[in-house]
């Protein structure tokens, strides 16, 4: 019951937060823009608050593909409570993550009149694995995209320090 409690919390939480960037903003496309960034703002402040927690008591990673595969097993069942579930990587630092039912979607419709709000929805969770990448000395750019809901991809450029 605490676990349901718990991920409740999250959700709603979540929501209100976008709920009120959206609402303190002067409504409009850059305005839109702003609000994605002040998303993704908070979730990479989130992010390395996180990892630092989690990863007080771990073994140093051996590669990036380590790192990676923390974030999808470790730290994603920590916030989401399930692993991603497909990680691929071209192997010259771009790796896709893969959620086939992504919980902070999931409580939107699946109606394709829906798919424009997903990017807000979407921010917060760049942030937070760029945060958490971040933290374990991997720097990269997070995007992510939606085709039908409610899964999604999430898009992680290394970036070569």
């Amino acid at each position: 019951l605490f676990v349901m409690a718990d991920e409740a919390l999250f959700q709603f939480l979540h929501n209100e937060v976008i709920q009120y960037i959206y609402k303190s903003s002067e409504h409009g496309e850059m305005e839109n823009g702003r609000c994605i960034t002040k998303l993704e703002n908070m979730g990479f402040r989130v992010g390395q608050g996180l990892i630092e927690r989690f990863t007080k008591d771990t073994a140093r990673f051996k590669d990036e593909l380590d790192v990676m595969k923390f974030i999808c097993k470790d730290f994603w069942t920590c916030v989401f409570k399930k692993q991603i579930d497909n990680l691929r990587t071209n192997h010259q630092g771009i790796y896709v993550l893969q959620d086939n039912k992504f919980r902070l979607l999931t409580q939107l419709s699946a109606g394709k009149q829906y798919l424009e709000h997903a990017p807000k929805y979407l921010a917060f969770t760049c942030g937070l694995v760029r945060g958490g990448l971040s933290n374990l000395g991997v720097k990269s750019i997070v995007t992510a995209e939606v085709s039908v809901m409610p899964a999604c991809k999430f898009q992680v450029m290394i970036q070569k320090m």
